[in-house]
Order: C-alpha cells, then structure tokens, then sequence
C-alpha cells in the first residue's frame, strides 16, 4: 500500500540509532511511519516539527506502521525562529494536533487551517491570532465547537461565552453575571487586529473547552508547549499592565 501527498510534520520521536518516528497531519488525519535514516545529516532537517513536506508512506499491509520517505516543501520550523513567538505557537499547535486528533480519521479543516497558520508563522503579529482562531477550528472538527450565533443589535454585541454551554452572549445577557463568564474577544468574530489582552482571552476561552470537552474526557492535562505559552503570555500581560499602571 502506498499514499503520497503534502503533510505537515507534528511530531518525531527518536527511533534506535538514526531512524525517527514521525507524525504526519494531512487531509486524511494523522499517520505515523518510521523515518529510515530521518536522523541522519541529509534527511534531519526534513522531519523538523511543523515542516511542510512531500511525503510518501508505504507499508505493505494498511494496518502496518509503514515507512515515511518524503522532500522539504516549507521550512517551517526554521522560519519560526524568527519571530520571539512564533516558535512557541508553533510547538503549541503541533502538540495540539497530534495529541487530540485520533489516528487515520480524516481532518480537512484542521489541516487547512493548521497550514494557513504556518504560513504566517515568521511574520510579526500572525502566528498568534491565527493559533487562537485555529483552535476554534479544531474544536469544530472534533465535535466541541463553540456557538457564536446568538444574535446582537444596536450597542449590544457578543462579548462572553458560558463556560458551561459554550454559547456566546452579548452584554445585555451577561449583566450581573459577566464575571462568571469567560470573555469573548472581537477577533475571534471578524477579522480586526487583537493584542496581547485580546489573545490571552482567547487562549483562555479555547483552552477551557480543549481542557474540559477533549482531553479531560481522557483523563489528559493539556499539551506542555500550550500551558506554557499560555503562561509565558498571561505573564508578559500582568508585567505590562503593571508598567502601564505605574
């Protein structure tokens, strides 16, 4: 059995002396194969996490592992490098994604989505709204998706969603009881610029649900690389507003 096709690399593990274990994400899911040589000086900078290739995997029965052999399409994991949190979010969507997604089931909107993010990934200001509106898409595909369709008029306008239900309200609805709900930034509905506060927010809001609604269901603690960018930016936050207040 064989199957070529682009894919974006979302994990590699070592295997023996110089093979990798590699995930791949491509519009048919996820697919592991064993990288022969991956390790190696020519093939290393291949199977980098959140490169996009030309992959082909061939195994001769389906069920079997398989073996990846494939070319550098984008150098993504490079390009990373050159933005201070690019490469952060960059490890943060790739855990998400080989962690949340079963194995083999297909997963277009993830993918394309997961590709629009890393090709903005070296430009300043992109990588992070687009992961914050990439785990949206993620959430949708996998069955948890967040409802923005209550509908605002006049002044009111969608500004919370319940922690419970996942439904957004608008301020009107929230009243007394905003506090308990987890704010709504106005990027994740239209295309405006958002900044640090706004990203935070929304990190907040798609963490609870990836937290509660998928890898709670598995007994499962988010991925390392989003807890800690998550951290790392509340962090950043609270020492800004601090500069700003004084």
């Amino acid at each position: 059995m064989e199957i070529e096709g682009p894919g974006i690399v979302v994990e590699r593990v070592p295997h023996g002396e110089g093979d990798y274990l590699v995930t791949l994400l491509s519009p048919d899911g996820l697919r592991r194969g064993l990288a022969k040589g991956g390790a190696s000086r020519r093939q290393g900078g291949i199977w980098e996490q959140g490169n996009i290739v030309a992959a082909r995997w061939v195994a001769r029965l389906p069920e079997q592992l398989g073996a990846y052999s494939g070319e550098l399409v984008r150098p993504v994991a490079a390009l990373a490098m050159q933005e201070p949190d690019s490469l952060a979010v960059l490890r943060a969507a790739c855990q998400l994604t080989a962690q949340a997604l079963p194995e083999r089931e297909a997963a277009p909107e993830t993918f394309q989505g997961l590709l629009r993010l890393l090709a903005g990934i070296e430009i300043k200001g992109v990588a992070l709204p687009a992961l914050c509106r990439w785990e949206l898409v993620l959430l949708r595909e996998l069955g948890f998706g967040l409802d923005f369709s209550s509908s605002a008029g006049g002044n009111d306008r969608l500004a919370y969603v319940s922690p419970r239900t996942g439904r957004a309200v608008t301020l009107s609805q929230a009243g007394d009881w905003a506090s308990r709900l987890l704010p709504l930034p106005d990027f994740l509905l239209d295309e405006s610029e958002p900044d640090l506060k706004d990203c935070v927010a929304a990190l907040r809001l798609t963490g609870h649900f990836l937290a509660r609604d998928l890898f709670g269901a598995r007994h499962r603690p988010l991925p390392p690389a989003r807890e800690a960018l998550y951290e790392q930016l509340s962090l950043r936050l609270e020492e800004k507003e601090r500069g700003d207040a004084g």
